[in-house]
């Protein structure tokens, strides 16, 4: 008799958890179809046994579904936001220059004129290059396409060769630079490339946008990093301003117009932490603004 109801009360505990494990499966199967249908719920299992296990394992799932679901509508709406406002951006350095192309082809200005308007219209053609080249560097690291090509350069020869390039636009916008470079080898590790375009738009952000009359560059090695500084004696940017001139599209401050692509320095920032550095930047409103980049000394 004893033997009986053991049995009895064994099966009617199988049963029990049974019925429970079939509820816990329900459950757990009502989530998995909420979260196909966009709606954030959670199984609810207090035990510890392998059906509980498998609700953690979905929760867990769930959790990372939605959060990447997230970022995956923030960057959708980030993107049309980009290409809204490049879309101005090209639009209007394209209509200039057809205007002049126009005007060429129609033969209504010669001599010194029409030299003038060739010298125009290349440069909004090298302006439009630029956007392009700016909004395809950028989709390539936002999609994490980007590749660097690492390698161990000299860095002081290698910024030299960048300010050389940049030095007859600097004299024709009437900017005195100062130099302070080491004759030195100090070599690091980076992607020639993606260092020349930081270094550039750096120096392309002071030129267009902080009418000052002096640029200084400065290269100098401190323990196991070497920064480089990019100084301007220009219309500075204000305090409340500065936390988020490295965001994407930020145009809240005189020195980043609305003729700003807003990516330049958001480039600048990615590609410095792509190559194990940091950029920061100090500057007050009619004192001048300073960037410095941070990049580790290349261990032999």
């Amino acid at each position: 008799m004893i033997g009986f109801i053991i049995v009895a009360l064994g099966l009617i505990y199988a049963l029990f958890l049974l019925v429970r494990q079939k509820k816990q499966l329900r459950q757990m199967l009502d989530v998995l179809i909420a979260a196909k249908n966009g709606e954030n719920r959670k199984v609810f299992i207090k035990d510890n046994d392998l059906v509980s296990q498998i609700g953690f394992e979905i929760n867990d799932l769930i959790s990372t579904y939605n959060k990447e679901l997230s970022r995956q509508k923030k960057l959708e709406q980030a993107n049309k936001e980009l290409l809204t406002s490049l879309s101005h951006d090209v639009r209007t350095p394209l209509t200039s220059l057809l205007g002049y192309l126009d005007a060429l082809e129609s033969r209504i200005v010669d001599g010194v004129e029409k030299e003038e308007y060739i010298k125009i219209a290349r440069k909004k053609a090298y302006d439009l290059k630029g956007l392009v080249d700016t909004l395809f560097d950028w989709f390539k690291i936002d999609s994490r396409e980007m590749k660097l090509s690492m390698e161990p350069k000299d860095i002081c020869e290698l910024t030299k060769e960048i300010i050389i390039d940049w030095l007859p636009v600097l004299e024709q916008k009437g900017i005195t630079p100062k130099i302070q470079i080491p004759d030195e080898e100090w070599i690091v590790e980076l992607d020639p490339i993606a260092y020349k375009r930081m270094v550039s738009n750096l120096i392309q952000n002071v030129v267009e946008h902080s009418d000052c009359s002096c640029l200084k560059v400065l290269v100098k090695q401190d323990e196991d990093m070497v920064s480089i500084t990019i100084k301007d004696n220009g219309i500075g940017i204000a305090g409340d301003k500065l936390p988020f001139i490295f965001e994407r599209l930020y145009k809240g401050d005189r020195a980043r117009s609305k003729h700003s692509s807003g990516l330049g320095l958001c480039l600048v920032k990615e590609l410095t932490q792509m190559q194990g550095g940091r950029v920061t930047v100090q500057s007050e409103e009619g004192e001048g603004t300073e960037f410095i980049i941070e990049l580790p000394i290349f261990k032999r």
